[in-house]
């Protein structure tokens, strides 16, 4: 379902490339393809070797970028964003890359994902001098390189990065050199790819499709890759600790043609929808999937019911952009706008409706509504993930408690809410199971803090909502 509905959405997507002489264009075309990972701002900036340059608005790429300006984006080395504002809101200031001039050189920088020592590093650096320029977590890894005291820019970065926590994916560029950093759990997804004879990362593996990248692999987390003209070279700055790749990135972030550490996003959805009809059968006339991302898991679950799977709902795709608000009066106009049942298809019918999560039911009741409203004498819910109890503090716009339907209520009060016949959700150990990952350990790779409160990192008190402060007194 979209993201703008439904209030949980992904920070950003990066993108790097190193070695083409088209690096700016190529960064155009693989940030659309990277689009739905944020609306609110795109950059660019590219380098020739000698001279790095840059250009970045507020909108979609479409919307911030032109070809006049692409052309001036000159070089062989370009990295790219596209930003959702969580971490320091938004603003023409916080759209990334974020570029800092000095008398050693240029440094230019993106990131996906969130610092939970954010606002400590932040004192620390404003207390030794540093002024800052943005709200945005990324400024802190510039200035923390610049402060550092190795001789070499490799050894600063290094040892900047050892003082993060959190999540992040970083793209680091310098007008004669690319680098790129996962943080030790690996909380973000980041993938290697060959372009040519130069090379690129990117957040999700479709934006290598529009430009002819062949995949090598994912990045590791604790890693960092040095690219430039002699070639690629792998680092460590930090040792793996226990992968934990965020959950939702398989449930609903990432494009159905991406793939994670060589799992097809799609696949894994279908695979989701088969576990859930297994752990919650229910006798039905018809299977429709929110559009998009429930998509995929409907089809799993219609293919293992043996249900027939028709389209339920239909998305208008023709709606501007004018209710991406964090208003609630907008988002459940949004609803409407965006989606719309199909009479003939759950007239009279039982409907099992699958979804991807619920966040604070306001949009699962409107829906609900509108399928009992063309006619749908029964509407099961059923939720491809667990229920989201708990906030995310690594870079998805779920800060509280507060703002999460599941946190304060069962799944029968819940169902209540919404006005459905009968709600489900996908256990815990159904999604670990069915996402299919080969990783050791409990959580087989996963993150799955927002279902079960368990964070792979220390959570920082200031990095709370005012709601949790209160909650943890």
């Amino acid at each position: 379902m979209l993201a703008e509905l439904k209030g949980l959405n992904e920070e950003c997507g990066v993108f790097g490339v190193w070695g083409h002489e088209q690096a700016a264009q190529m960064t155009y075309y693989a940030l659309q393809s990277l689009q739905h990972r944020g609306q609110e701002g795109a950059g660019i900036a590219a380098t020739d070797g000698e001279n790095l340059s840059f250009s970045k608005g507020e909108g979609l790429v479409t919307e911030v970028f032109n070809q006049e300006m692409l052309s001036e984006l000159k070089g062989h080395g370009a990295i790219g964003h596209v930003r959702y504002a969580t971490a320091g809101g938004g603003g023409y200031e916080n759209v990334q890359p974020l570029v800092f001039r000095s008398q050693s050189g240029t440094l230019t920088l993106a990131h996906n994902g969130n610092l939970v020592n954010a606002n400590q590093l932040k004192h620390q650096l404003e207390r030794q001098g540093s002024i800052l320029q943005t709200t945005s977590d990324t400024e802190v890894l510039a200035h923390l390189i610049k402060r550092s005291g190795y001789a070499s820019l490799e050894e600063r970065v290094k040892n900047a990065l050892t003082m993060l926590k959190g999540a992040y994916a970083f793209v680091i560029m310098t007008e004669t050199e690319l680098m790129v950093a996962l943080d030790p759990h690996g909380l973000r997804p980041l993938t290697l790819a060959k372009v040519g004879d130069g090379y690129a990362v990117a957040s999700e593996t479709c934006a290598f499709d529009i430009i002819g990248a062949e995949v090598i692999r994912s990045v590791e987390p604790g890693e960092l890759l040095i690219i430039n003209d002699e070639g690629i070279r792998s680092e460590r700055f930090s040792y793996a600790t226990n992968r934990a790749i965020c959950s939702m990135e398989y449930i609903y972030f990432s494009r159905p043609d991406s793939d994670i550490d060589g799992i097809n996003i799609h696949s894994a959805r279908k695979r989701l929808g088969k576990q859930l009809a297994n752990e919650f059968p229910i006798e039905a006339d018809v299977v429709t999937g929110v559009p998009d991302s429930s998509i995929s898991a409907a089809i799993g679950y219609a293919e293992e019911a043996s249900i027939p799977y028709e389209m339920g709902l239909i998305k208008n795709r023709y709606i501007g952009r004018t209710f991406i608000q964090p208003s609630q009066e907008l988002r459940e106009q949004g609803v409407k706008m965006k989606l719309s049942p199909v009479r003939g298809v759950v007239e009279g019918k039982r409907v099992v409706m699958v979804d991807d999560s619920i966040v604070r039911g306001t949009t699962s009741r409107r829906i609900v509504k509108m399928l009992k409203e063309a006619g749908a004498t029964e509407v099961h819910v059923v939720i491809s993930s667990p229920p989201i109890k708990n906030p995310c503090f690594y870079g998805i716009d779920t800060s509280s408690h507060e703002e999460l339907i599941a946190s304060k209520n069962s799944v029968e009060e819940i169902r209540q809410q919404i006005g459905a016949d009968s709600l489900s959700f996908l256990s815990v150990e159904g999604l670990v199971k069915a996402v299919g990952r080969d990783d050791e350990g409990e959580n087989r790779g996963h993150c799955l803090a927002c279902f079960t409160g368990k964070y792979p990192t220390e959570i920082y008190p200031d990095t709370l909502h005012p709601y949790e402060k209160e909650l943890a007194h």
